[in-house]
This record gives structure tokens, C-alpha cells and sequence, in this order.
């Protein structure tokens, strides 16, 4: 619930528009919601040095998508009500989500965007979660990143200015 700066609730039959949205353009949007999504299907992907994912990897990583609902950061919060409430197809992706490189440069991106727009402490927790949905999904099943998963987390921590 949205309150005043005095911290009182909006007045009766008036519903305040979030912030949280309304400083990103369409285009910044998507990013931001697309990302978290992107890192999941990425790490979940089968590569050179990577094991093979099973539906427990997938589990992991929409569970730490889902995580963000819970969240002090109101950014994150919003983009995870925003890929909840997507009705646009975005289930069906193309290959372009598991390319490293695409992936990577969207990171990157993002890091961008928040920057210009974001509360510093709402692009930190965003960057830190988008980090948290790859590292659960190549930590699944209990065993230790792979070296290759390693580099992967890596080179996304660095993308997303954690690094």
C-alpha cells in the first residue's frame, strides 16, 4: 500500500501510482522484467563444462524468482508482479535467452538503466537477486557449482556490477 510522505494512506478513492514503474520507459521495463527470466533459462541451459539440469533446476530458479515477492527492495517487488501478471506469450522464448553473450550485454544493460534511475539501494538488491535466481538454479540438487557454472556466476556478477 502506497502512503504519503507523512505516511498516511492516499486519500479515500484515490489509488497513488507507483513510482517504482513510472521513472522506467517501456523499453527499460521489459528489461528489468525480462532479465530475471533470461538468467533463470541460462543457467538452467546445458553447456561446455556444465551439467545437464533437471526439473528440479528450473524449481529452484522460479522459486528464487518468486522469492523477490518478499523482498524490502519495492523494484523488485514490482518486477516480479509484472512477470506474474504477463499475459504476452512471454513463456515462449527463443533461443536468443540462453546466448551468454545477448545475456550478458542485458546485464549489463540493466546495470545501465538502474543507474539512472533506480534508488541506489533498489538497483543494489535487483542486481543482487538477478545473481540469486542464476546461483540457485547451479547450485540445485544440493551439489557445488560446477567450474564451469563458477564462470557462468562469474561473468553474470560481473555483468551486473557485483564484481
Amino acid at each position: 500500500m502506497s502512503h504519503s510522505v507523512a505516511g498516511e494512506p492516499p486519500s479515500a478513492g484515490r489509488r497513488a501510482a507507483p513510482l517504482t514503474t513510472a521513472v522506467y520507459s517501456a523499453a527499460e521495463w521489459d528489461l528489468l522484467t525480462d532479465l530475471p527470466g533470461r538468467v533463470l533459462v541460462a543457467a538452467a541451459s546445458p553447456g561446455p563444462g556444465r551439467p545437464p539440469r533437471g526439473v528440479a533446476a528450473g524449481l529452484a530458479g522460479l522459486d528464487a524468482v518468486a522469492a523477490g515477492r518478499a523482498f524490502d527492495s519495492d523494484l523488485i517487488r514490482a518486477v516480479v508482479a509484472a512477470i506474474y501478471a504477463r499475459h504476452d506469450g512471454a513463456a515462449e522464448r527463443d533461443e536468443r535467452l540462453t546466448d551468454l553473450v545477448d545475456l550478458l550485454a542485458a546485464a549489463r544493460a540493466a546495470v545501465r538503466v538502474l543507474r539512472r534511475r533506480a534508488d541506489p539501494a533498489d538497483s543494489a538488491a535487483y542486481r543482487q537477486w538477478v545473481e540469486s535466481v542464476a546461483a540457485r538454479v547451479c547450485r540445485a540438487g544440493g551439489s557445488a557449482p560446477s567450474p564451469a557454472d563458477r564462470r557462468f556466476l562469474d561473468r553474470l556478477a560481473g555483468a551486473l556490477d557485483l564484481r
